[in-house]
């Protein structure tokens, strides 16, 4: 059995899947864009949009009655891997010890031309 978990806390999906699923005790967050969902629009820089795609998969956590501090797996795709250390010091002011594992790749190119999207993986 899953459950999808919505919220106006993040972007609403904009295709054929869920803000995330709980199942199993677990949820899986999809890949959260940098986009504000007060306004649709991405921050500027790299760091913001770090940002703002953390603060929606915390929201979506949230929805779930989790926080940050079940997270035990994020990947981070980004346009660019230069941006990897301004990434990494957003990532690293929302998250304490024990850290998530993590994966971070460059990838050709993002939904809507974003710099960054998040993705999580959590544990009740």
């Amino acid at each position: 059995m899953k459950d999808a978990i919505v919220t106006a806390g993040a972007p609403a999906a904009i295709g054929p899947y869920s803000q995330a699923v709980k199942a199993g005790g677990m949820v899986f967050v999809s890949g959260q864009l940098p986009i504000d969902p007060a306004t649709g629009t991405f921050p500027g820089s790299v760091t913001e949009q770090t940002k703002r795609s953390l603060l929606n998969c915390k929201a979506i956590l949230e929805q779930a009655g989790l926080g940050l501090e079940n997270v035990v797996k994020t990947t981070v795709f980004l346009k660019d891997m230069n941006d990897f250390a301004a990434m990494n010091e957003v990532y690293a002011s929302f998250f304490a010890q024990p850290y998530p594992a993590r994966a971070a790749f460059e990838v050709a190119r993002l939904p809507k031309d974003a710099q960054v999207e998040i993705e999580m993986i959590a544990v009740e």
